[in-house]
């Protein structure tokens, strides 16, 4: 099996102004917002430091620089912690390693192609996974893979450039992104022939959608160099990858696991309740809460 350059960076475009959450993020970055007790952009990170990855870029905005605070050491609480005799283990998935929390800046919001395109000084010349935050990926109960835990494994089969895609009702694929499918390497794995954006459901390739998982080589900031304007007048990041196929290999990875659109408010909702209900320690309560509202 040929040996493929290791997934060790991840970008993560967090510089948006969360404006459907208003006023909650008037000051307050989205991605702190919690599901349950976590952050959203906790589970995003911890999702990628389990496939492997160790540096941390993420491409912020003006009044984002909580976020990053989130994974420094919070030495007044820590001490106070201590001090008072409580486990410091919940904050653990919060320290980054130090140096490997990288942040630059998106001056200006023109697209997610544009965010990702901020990074290229870090990326230089390694392959490297995107992560959106808003996109909360959780694996299959019972022991399932996490999302880019299985992409990075796939990419150590094929190489190249992957992309998640999950399997939707054939009606709804006009609202995404959507795969033309090639051949099927397994159950999981497809080559990509094309990329269609919110396609007709008459004329939709397949009803296999992008959903915020990316795996790519650096020559996609080459083309994302030119500045290209798509849909909405902004930069948009399909159209580049769009431009890579036939240059490279392109695979789509189905997840197994299911998938929680938290830049709605209905995915957000939705998010807190399946996880709520999955906890141990609050998940017999929360049953009996909604049991009771229901009623009424």
């Amino acid at each position: 099996m040929t040996k493929h350059k290791p997934i060790k960076k991840a970008v993560f475009p967090v510089a948006g102004l969360g404006t459907r959450f208003l006023p909650a993020t008037k000051a307050i970055p989205k991605e702190l917002l919690p599901i349950v007790d976590r952050p959203l952009i906790q589970y995003a990170v911890d999702e990628a430091r389990e496939a492997g990855i160790e540096q941390i870029i993420f491409v912020t905005g003006r009044g984002k620089t909580a976020i990053v605070e989130h994974f420094d050491v919070a030495y007044e609480l820590e001490r106070t912690m201590s001090d008072r005799g409580k486990d410091l283990e919940v904050l653990e998935a919060t320290r980054g390693t130090p140096g490997d929390i990288i942040t630059v800046r998106q001056q200006v919001p023109l697209g997610l192609g544009h965010a990702i395109w901020c990074a290229r000084a870090i990326v230089g010349n390694d392959p490297f996974a995107i992560l959106l935050p808003d996109e909360l990926m959780i694996a299959a109960k019972g022991g399932g893979t996490s999302c880019m835990k299985q992409m990075v494994e796939a990419y150590n089969e094929v190489g190249g450039n992957l992309i998640s895609v999950l399997e939707v009702p054939q009606e709804e694929v006009s609202s995404y992104g959507v795969i033309a499918p090639g051949t099927s390497l397994s159950d999981t794995l497809t080559e990509v022939t094309g990329l269609v954006e919110k396609p007709p459901v008459a004329q939709a390739p397949s009803n296999k959608i992008i959903s915020g998982r990316y795996i790519l080589q650096p020559e996609v900031m080459r083309v994302l160099e030119a500045q290209e304007k798509g849909a909405g007048g902004e930069i948009q990041l399909t159209d580049a990858m769009a431009k890579m196929i036939g240059n490279q290999p392109f695979h789509a990875v189905t997840f197994s696991g299911r998938r929680f659109d938290c830049g709605s408010k209905t995915g957000f909702v939705e998010a807190t309740l399946a996880l709520a209900l999955e906890r141990e320690d609050m998940g017999d309560e929360v049953r009996a809460i909604m049991r009771r509202m229901l009623a009424d």
